[in-house]
């Protein structure tokens, strides 16, 4: 689109291509269009299902972003010309944000060394704070059960047993499937218990480095919005994913402080006890993903995308690895 097919003046566009999104970034706004897709767990597949996520996607990141989604606008197309929030027949919605600053998101303040503990002691105030506020119900309490969290990770395992061999060896294959076992298996007094004590929650979903701004105040964005069962989730699995993100970088002690501020701020010091299940877990399904990723036809990514593989799962075998 060009130039004048946005609300306001901007004098360059930069897009962006996910696999299930198409990003125009403006000088100051960006806008977000819903790919029609439909990979089972994600379904954009009629304009209705676009808007009703575009949406959600802006309901459910004002919860820790309120000024950064400003709203959906339609996507229209008059005699021609197409325009977002302009007239003529709608044939798409858009998801207008306001522009973060880039050099204030975890991941580039850690690859510039510019992350802090002080800073990710803010970041877990204010993911301790959201917690505290997050909603939870009857509903939302049974996927911190045993057969939903079984499920899960059944499904990881089935779906990677094609890699192992390439992207995961045999051995962490089967230390991470007994660990998981014991788990669920032996100790599954502390899955009950987070449930009793409230910690099952609408949480974020997608908690890492490249979706946290550390600004004033901190903006958190991107949650997962097109299936609730990613999202809903122990508290523990929220907070676990950001320090096994920051494990992965190889900053343990930016992970630590992470997970010492966070049991100040919350109170919650049973996240200790389980918070190492949900590390492994998430590495896991990084792993899992990147290894899909070798399914492409893309030659050219093919070694990076293989060496992040092999790097999530041997990190979340080394979580295994260091049980007591």
């Amino acid at each position: 689109m060009s130039t004048n097919a946005y609300p306001e003046p901007t004098s360059r566009i930069e897009f962006v291509q996910t696999h299930i999104s198409l990003v125009f970034l403006t000088d100051n706004y960006v806008y977000k269009i819903k790919k029609d897709v439909n990979f089972g767990f994600l379904d954009f597949s009629t304009i209705e299902k676009r808007k009703y996520y575009c949406e959600r996607e802006v309901e459910l990141n004002r919860r820790l972003s309120p000024d950064i989604y400003l709203g959906v606008l339609p996507v229209t197309m008059d005699k021609g010309t197409m325009a977002i929030g302009g007239k003529g027949r709608v044939i798409e919605y858009a998801v207008k944000m306001r522009r973060l600053p880039m050099e204030y998101v975890m991941i580039r303040l850690l690859r510039e060394n510019r992350l802090s503990s002080e800073m990710v002691e803010r970041v877990a105030r204010r993911i301790a704070l959201f917690h505290a506020e997050a909603s939870r119900s009857n509903q939302i309490d049974k996927f911190g059960s045993i057969e939903v969290i079984r499920n899960n990770t059944d499904e990881n395992f089935a779906q990677t047993q094609k890699y192992v061999g390439r992207s995961i060896t045999k051995s962490q294959y089967d230390a991470i499937s007994a660990f998981t076992e014991e788990h669920l298996n032996n100790r599954s007094d502390l899955f009950h218990r987070r449930i009793d004590q409230g910690k099952i929650k609408d949480c974020h979903g997608d908690l890492h480095l490249e979706h946290i701004c550390i600004t004033e105040p901190i903006r958190i964005f991107d949650c997962i919005e097109f299936n609730d069962r990613f999202r809903y989730s122990d508290t523990a699995a929220d907070i676990g994913f950001l320090a096994m993100d920051l494990d992965f970088h190889a900053r343990t002690d930016l992970s630590e402080a992470l997970m010492e501020a966070y049991v100040k701020f919350s109170g919650d010091e049973g996240v200790l006890e389980i918070v190492d299940f949900y590390k492994v877990y998430r590495a896991y399904v990084r792993g899992k993903v990147n290894s899909f990723r070798l399914d492409s036809n893309d030659p050219a990514s093919q070694h990076e995308t293989l060496r992040r593989a092999q790097k999530y799962f041997r990190l979340a075998t080394s979580y295994v690895g260091r049980r007591t």
